[in-house]
């Protein structure tokens, strides 16, 4: 604006020189203008609107143009959209391609069913047993031949027909019947109307016709009705209105058309109207192609204008329908609105920062004051805009009345104002609150930046009269506990106690309570005689005998997971008011139960954009209440708050399998699922479309989880990896603290896996059967294997103890055998030996006796000693000794050497016992020579090696 103002201003200036003769002239207009604009500047456009949704394409995500809306007995909203048809159940957005990939013009939900029209093709959807819209095409279905480039844009339900309107057809369609008849004109028909139960459309350059049984029948050929084109008739206290594309009314009886007089929209200029529908409580809405919408009354009064820059998402609007919670939708040229005009709500934005925070308001003697952080503002009654007080630029904390004087409590000081002007009365700065003094009629008490003061009225005027001295801290909120005693609340300190003298003019004494705790945006009221202290703890009262606060059960609860400031107000009418996260809650009190009651109202904080600890609602009329908001303020009617009963329901499940394939179920059905598709997405939604309504969602999955999930505004609920079993799905809603009167319920099966079949479990009941025999079997085997093995290993300790013993006796034996074998060796070496020396005793018996025997005397001797050196007997004996110590000798001998002969055995004895051919010689009564010549024919006899010595050999043998 200022910008403005500086270019229009020099402007002037520069066409100011163009004629010194009208300098001064100029210079004056020049000042004239800069000061209206710079008037205009202080004035803010102040129209109050009701709440408004936008819904961009990117967020429905489909095309810019929405050319009609409607909604369904569930409350579904459907949009004909460029891309096809759209649905909306305040949640989830779902689009439905149109099936000839044309634009889709029209919408129009009957009963269950949801009919649409588009180029050279109509029809209806259904939806199947999974939520999912089906079409049905009529056109195919029932071999309909349409015009070339005929277009549906329009259809309306009357009585058991359905009646599709294009430019120069209407088909009539009987749905109980699936027949379909038409009507067919030379002129264009722009559009068809239902008003109440009459059907109407007009001709171009005919007139306006009625259909009466299916026939067409001329109404009007009034000129007007030939050449203006209607956008929609109305009625309107009995007669039929009509308003054309122009903007005009008109008051239609027959060929009798009169302009109706009067109506607001005479006063815009270059309307364009593009659509316009009655609403239920008989108020117009018109959509202009530039202007946005015009509300007007049934008496034609406005009631309000939004355009793009008071919130709507575009100017153009294309169709307009009114939902069953009288909400007013907007198919626009980009993007889809909403304006809740059945809320207690209405207020100003401000979008172009002019006001700023609306900190403080009042209401006093025919003006409506704003305390704003940048200045006061001020209206009549009987005007539309706010105007800046001038001198009260800059932060404006307090607005209130005493004795009928409104104060204004400003950074700057203490005003009075008066009918849009203010008086500075006191200049010292930060003015927080100002209340009486009991007892004083003539004093009140100031809380500022900097303590308390008191001002004495004398004369007509307020004054300062005095600092209460010895106490410096800011007093923004206080009340009197008694007469003398002051409690102040400092969020970064606590509550202090203050008591002063009967002066006011010092504090005596002060000290912080310590029965409650210091805390941010934390409040202090007085309400009902009784103080109140709020903070994230819950809600106190003081108790005055005891000088403690005590908590308040009751009133605490509206805090419980919802405290953001503990900021009270009292409305002076009876209601005591705290700000939560979610709501606005008004505190009354019950005279005739002696206990509060707490009401709700929905507005939550991110929406209605208070400042925390500076929150502020002012009772403006009966019911009426105007709460300060941080880009202007909103209008409360409590008449109008209205609780509605409303239904959640399930909009969709899907099943994902193992392959991550998705699939819709049945809503209404138990179903059966195989062991794989146990990961679900329930999808459920509540319609509702409240900007301020907050709808939240608890559910419960039974058989898997065994509570009721917390409130959560997710539309949605994933259940991964569930196992084999019953389930039921439950969910149920709340908006604000109101529950769905209903649960919404899928019950379902997921079956056992394969490998869990019966099946299954016979095959492992058999292979468990089988196993535990085959354990059996295996263990009885391996008991009786170990069993023998152990009879085994007994049996072979027992053989082993008795081998040991055989050894042991065995071993006494070979004991005795070598001790009779020592004793046959030493008997065999005797004998040897005897004999030895036996034959060397008579060889040399024989050698003394031979030279004696000259005479032959001595033969006999000789022959009786040659006789006993070759006794058979000692040989005998011997060989018997020698069997004893050397068994088997004589046949292992035989065995090999069958030719030896006896002589030979015997050299072979002696070889064997290691005796040399002397030690033999005597023993065969030969000569060593000869001794050594058997040798050698024994070695040859057994053909042995002469590298082998012939006694080792024996010995080895």
């Amino acid at each position: 604006m200022i910008r403005n103002i500086n270019i229009q201003c020099k402007v002037l200036s520069r066409d100011s020189y163009m004629r010194n003769g009208v300098l001064i002239f100029n210079r004056v207009i020049r000042h004239i203008i800069c000061g209206i604009i710079f008037f205009m500047a202080l004035v803010v456009q102040s129209q109050e609107l009701p709440p408004i949704v936008n819904y961009e394409p990117s967020e429905y995500k489909a095309d810019n143009q929405n050319w009609m809306l409607s909604q369904d007995n569930q409350g579904i909203i459907y949009s004909a959209n460029d891309k096809g048809l759209l649905s909306f159940d305040g949640i989830h957005w779902v689009l439905n391609p149109s099936p000839n990939e044309t634009i889709m013009r029209s919408v129009s939900a009957i009963d269950s069913l949801v009919y649409t029209g588009a180029y050279m093709e109509f029809g209806q959807w259904q939806k199947d047993d999974t939520g999912q819209l089906i079409y049905t095409s009529l056109v195919d279905e029932l071999n309909i031949e349409m015009l070339v480039d005929e277009q549906i844009w329009n259809i309306i339900s009357y009585r058991d027909k359905v009646l599709f309107q294009s430019l120069n057809r209407i088909y009539i369609y009987q749905p109980s019947k699936k027949s379909i008849r038409y009507l067919e004109f030379d002129q264009t028909v722009f559009k068809l109307f239902k008003v109440k139960d009459e059907l109407f459309f007009q001709k171009q350059g005919v007139g306006m016709f009625t259909l009466k049984n299916g026939i067409q029948q001329l109404w009007s050929e009034s000129e007007i009705l030939k050449t203006e084109t209607l956008i929609n008739v109305f009625k309107v206290d009995g007669a039929f209105i009509g308003i054309t594309r122009k903007g005009s009314f008109y008051i239609l009886n027959g060929n009798n058309v009169e302009p109706w007089e009067g109506t607001a929209l005479a006063s815009f200029d270059d309307v364009n109207v593009y659509s316009a529908i009655q609403l239920q409580n008989g108020s117009l809405v018109i959509g202009t192609i530039s202007h946005g919408i015009i509300m007007i009354s049934s008496k034609g009064d406005l009631l309000y204008h939004i355009n793009q820059q008071k919130g709507l998402e575009n100017n153009t609007i294309l169709s307009i329908f009114e939902d069953r919670d009288a909400n007013i939708w907007l198919g626009l040229d980009r993007g889809i609105s909403c304006i809740n005009n059945h809320l207690p709500f209405s207020g100003y934005i401000d979008l172009e920062g002019r006001m700023g925070t609306t900190y403080s308001a009042i209401k006093h003697k025919g003006y409506t004051y704003l305390g704003t952080n940048q200045g006061l503002f001020y209206k009549s009654n009987l005007e539309e805009n706010y105007q800046l007080v001038l001198g009260t630029e800059e932060q404006v904390w307090m607005l209130t009345v005493v004795d009928d004087t409104l104060f204004c409590g400003h950074n700057k000081g203490t005003f009075v104002v008066e009918a849009g002007r203010v008086k500075q009365l006191i200049p010292i700065q930060g003015t927080w609150a100002l209340k009486k003094v009991p007892e004083h009629p003539k004093w009140l008490i100031q809380g500022n930046f900097d303590g308390l003061y008191i001002l004495e009225k004398s004369n007509g005027e307020w004054a300062v009269r005095n600092k209460i001295e010895g106490f410096d801290i800011s007093s923004k909120f206080f009340e009197f506990a008694s007469p003398h005693k002051i409690l102040v609340s400092h969020e970064y300190k606590g509550v202090y106690e203050i008591e002063v003298d009967s002066a006011f003019a010092k504090a005596k004494n002060f000290k912080t309570n310590a029965t409650v705790e210091k805390g941010e945006h934390a409040g202090l009221v007085k309400f009902d005689s009784e103080i109140f202290y709020a903070n994230k703890e819950g809600m106190f009262q003081y108790d005055s005998e005891s000088a403690t606060f005590v908590r308040d059960e009751l009133l605490s609860e509206i805090y419980t997971n919802e405290f953001v400031s503990g900021k009270l107000v009292n409305d002076e009418h009876g209601r005591m008011w705290a700000f939560t996260n979610d709501f606005l809650v008004y505190i009354t009190k019950d005279d005739l139960e002696a206990s509060y009651g707490i009401n709700k109202i929905q507005l939550p904080h991110s929406l209605r954009a208070t400042k925390k600890g500076y929150e502020h609602i002012t009772r403006l009329e009966e019911d009426s209440y105007l709460l300060g908001t941080a880009d202007g303020y909103l209008n409360i009617n409590l008449s109008k708050k209205r609780t509605t009963d409303f239904q959640v329901s399930l909009q969709r499940i899907l099943v994902v399998d193992n392959t991550s394939e998705s699939h819709r179920l049945p809503l209404d059905s138990k179903v059966k699922l195989s062991a794989i598709q146990n990961n679900m997405s329930f999808f459920y939604s509540v319609p509702e479309y409240d900007k301020y309504q907050i709808t939240e969602y608890s559910y419960l999955l039974e058989n898997n989880e065994g509570v009721w999930s917390p409130w959560d505004s997710k539309a949605f609920y994933e259940a991964k990896n569930l196992s084999f079993g019953d389930y039921s799905f439950r969910v149920k809603a709340r908006v604000g603290d109101q529950e769905s009167t209903n649960i919404a319920q899928f019950d379902f099966v997921i079956e056992r896996p394969w490998y869990l079949s019966n099946l299954a479990i016979l095959v492992y009941s058999l292979f468990t059967i089988l196993l535990f025999a085959g354990l059996n079997w295996f263990y009885k085997r391996y008991y009786r294997k170990q069993r023998e093995r152990l009879l085994e290993k007994t049996r072979k300790d027992m053989q082993l103890k008795n081998l040991a013993s055989e050894n042991e006796v065995v071993a006494l034996r070979n004991q005795n055998l070598q001790k009779d074998i020592e004793a046959r060796n030493r008997e065999l070496a005797t004998s040897t030996m005897t004999m030895v020396n036996k034959s060397k005793t008579l060889n040399k018996i024989k050698e003394a006796l031979l030279p004696l025997n000259t005479d032959n005397s001595l033969d006999e001797i000789l022959v009786l000693v040659d006789a006993n050196i070759n006794n058979e007997e000692d040989w005998n004996f011997f060989e018997e000794a020698f069997n004893h110590a050397d068994k088997d000798f004589f046949k292992k001998v035989k065995d090999v050497h069958p030719t030896l002969t006896a002589n030979d055995l015997k050299l072979c004895v002696y070889l064997r016992l290691n005796m040399s051919s002397k030690e033999i010689a005597p023993l065969l009564n030969i000569s060593p020579r000869s001794v050594e010549i058997k040798r050698y024919r024994l070695r040859k006899k057994i053909q042995l090696d002469r590298s082998i010595n012939l006694n080792d050999y024996f010995i080895n043998l």
